[in-house]
């Protein structure tokens, strides 16, 4: 893993972005971060691309944290927390390399955190409100079913609403970086992030956002990865849920 060298921090909100071979797309989307949010450091957390990835990221002023091979998006979004958490910033932002999160929507979520409204804030594509109807996406029928699913199994295990577990914005104080940078288990970390920040009794908010299609290229999940994710994030509700049933209470007697 090779990194720029160490430097205190500009600003104090650091926004990653988790990148792998994303070197079409990724120029636009520093651009529009530079010009959005002038005041931030921005990360790249280059995932073994075999592209240009980290020299397009470097030319554009970001700083590069490179892994030496493929290691998937759960390591690359701990890594950016954990960048974040140890040079000390007071907020940090993920946006996709893809080009579907808007800058504008990530600033919102940023402000929500600093003003205090919440600890965490997750953009989805789903929550209505502020705006934004409630049916301004229309995923495939597969999509559908999967969505409907995850939605009953985080509501089981949050015990409240939760319509877009699977959006990779987010903005965190730095309360939150911790738990967040831990490693994590399932190849499914947004839904995971969740689960831990409420065991940790941090306030988490699910702001309605608008989202685009990705620039370019294709998602990683179709067809059978997409299949095996809701696969994978029902076990990690389930295991979460036997987890809250039978080890926490006897985990909360033994204090």
């Amino acid at each position: 893993m090779s990194s720029e060298p160490s430097e205190s921090p500009q600003h104090d909100t650091l926004v990653f972005v988790p990148a792998l071979n994303e070197e079409e797309s990724l120029p636009a989307v520093l651009d529009e971060l530079r010009a959005g949010l002038p005041d931030v450091d921005v990360l790249v957390v280059d995932d073994g691309s075999t592209d240009a990835t980290a020299d397009v990221a470097r030319a554009a002023g970001a700083a590069v944290l490179s892994f030496g091979e493929n290691r998937g998006l759960r390591e690359g979004v701990a890594a950016g927390y954990r960048w974040a958490h140890e040079h000390g910033y007071a907020l940090a932002g993920r946006v996709d390399a893809d080009g579907q999160h808007p800058v504008a929507e990530l600033a919102r979520l940023l402000e929500l955190v600093r003003a205090g409204e919440c600890d965490v804030a997750v953009g989805s594509r789903f929550a209505a409100g502020d705006g934004h109807a409630e049916y301004r996406y229309e995923p495939s029928p597969a999509r559908q079913l999967g969505t409907a699913l995850l939605r009953r199994g985080m509501r089981a295990a949050l015990g409240r609403p939760f319509r877009d577990a699977t959006s990779g914005m987010y903005a965190a104080r730095a309360a939150a970086l911790p738990v967040l940078a831990e490693p994590y288990e399932s190849g499914a970390p947004e839904v995971e992030s969740l689960l831990r920040l409420r065991e940790a009794g941090l306030r988490v908010l699910e702001v309605p956002v608008q989202m685009r299609q990705r620039a370019s290229g294709e998602s990683r999940l179709r067809g059978r990865r997409a299949v095996e994710l809701v696969v994978t994030v029902a076990a990690t509700l389930l295991l979460y849920g036997l987890w809250r049933r039978f080890v926490s209470p006897r985990a909360r007697r033994t204090r």
